[in-house]
C-alpha cells in the first residue's frame, strides 16, 4: 500500500468553518486600509461579517482573502467632510439592508507631541476633528438603526493617551480623553435599548499612525520629557510588541455576543503599561 503524507496544517488552511460570531451581521469599520483598521476588517470578514469599510486611502484588495472579498464593500472618503459620516451609513444600508450591528471607530491620526504652548489652531482642529468629532458623528449616524433593532455594539479605538498626560501631545491626548467621555455617555444613555459602547486603549503598536505626524512642527522638548515614560513600555530601538492583530481580536470580542454584559469599559491593550 503506497504511503500518502497528509499535512494537517494544509487541511486546516484550506478548510474554513462558518461560525456564528458575524454570520448575518453587518459592521462598519473606519480606517480599514491599514494598521488596526485593516486587521479588524480582515478578522471580521473571516468571522463571516458583512463589512462596510471606509478610509481616506485606497484599500489593497490583495490583503483581503479572496473568499471574503464579496462581503466587503469599500468606500473611499474623508470622514472629516461635512455629511460624509451620514453618507457612509447611507451606502452601508443600501448595500447590506436596514441593519447595522457593529460600528468600529478605528480611524485616527497622531499629533506631533506639541504642548499647549506650541499647538496651532490648524493642528488642534485637525486632530480633534478626526479623533473625536468623526467618531461621534459616526455614532450619531448608526444609532437610529441600532435603536430600531434594539441591538448594537460600538467600539471606539482610544489610546493609553486617553488616561495619561504623558503619552502624546496635547491635541491627541485631549481627543482620546474626549472619546472616553463619548463612550461612557453613549453606553449609559442607550444601555436600555440593547446598545453597547466600549473603548480599547492600545499602547504603542507597530502601525503607520506616525506617518500622520507633522515632522516640520515636531515638539522635541515635549517628546524628550515623555520619552522615559514611553520607553518603560517600548524600549528605545525596539519595535512595539503589541500588534494590530491583537487589538483587532479584542475589538471582535467586544463586538460579539460573548461580551453582551460588557458596556462602558475602557480596556487597555498594552502589556501592563497602563498600570504605571
Amino acid at each position: 500500500m503506497p504511503f500518502s503524507y497528509h499535512n494537517p496544517a494544509q487541511a486546516l488552511e484550506s478548510r474554513r468553518t462558518i461560525d456564528g460570531t458575524g454570520f448575518g451581521k453587518v459592521a462598519i469599520i473606519t480606517g480599514c486600509s491599514s494598521g488596526v483598521g485593516l486587521a479588524t476588517t480582515q478578522l471580521f470578514l473571516s468571522h463571516q461579517f458583512e463589512v462596510l469599510g471606509v478610509d481616506i486611502a485606497e484599500i489593497d484588495y490583495e490583503k483581503i482573502d479572496p473568499r471574503d472579498q464579496e462581503r466587503l464593500h469599500f468606500h473611499r472618503g474623508d470622514l472629516a467632510k461635512e455629511g460624509e459620516c451620514d453618507e457612509v451609513v447611507r451606502i452601508c444600508v443600501a448595500k447590506f439592508g436596514h441593519k447595522i450591528d457593529v460600528l468600529a471607530n478605528v480611524a485616527g491620526i497622531m499629533d506631533a507631541y506639541e504642548a499647549a504652548d506650541k499647538i496651532t489652531d490648524y493642528e488642534w482642529e485637525r486632530i480633534l476633528t478626526t479623533n473625536l468629532t468623526v467618531p461621534t458623528r459616526m455614532i450619531r449616524a448608526v444609532l437610529p438603526f441600532m435603536k430600531a433593532k434594539q441591538y448594537g455594539s460600538i467600539i471606539n479605538v482610544a489610546s493609553k493617551a486617553a488616561v495619561s498626560g504623558a503619552a502624546a501631545g496635547v491635541a491627541y491626548t485631549t481627543s482620546k480623553h474626549g472619546l472616553l467621555g463619548v463612550t461612557k455617555h453613549t453606553a449609559w444613555r442607550f444601555h436600555e435599548e440593547g446598545i453597547r459602547c466600549n473603548a480599547v486603549l492600545p499602547g504603542s503598536i507597530d502601525t503607520n499612525i506616525f506617518s500622520s505626524v507633522g515632522k516640520e512642527h515636531f515638539d522635541e522638548d515635549t517628546f524628550s520629557r515623555l520619552q522615559p515614560i514611553w520607553e518603560l513600555h517600548n524600549p528605545a530601538g525596539q519595535k512595539p510588541q503589541t500588534t494590530a492583530g491583537e487589538v483587532a481580536s479584542v475589538i471582535l470580542f467586544l463586538a460579539s455576543d460573548q461580551a453582551r454584559g460588557i458596556n462602558g469599559v475602557s480596556l487597555p491593550i498594552d502589556r501592563a503599561w497602563g498600570v504605571i
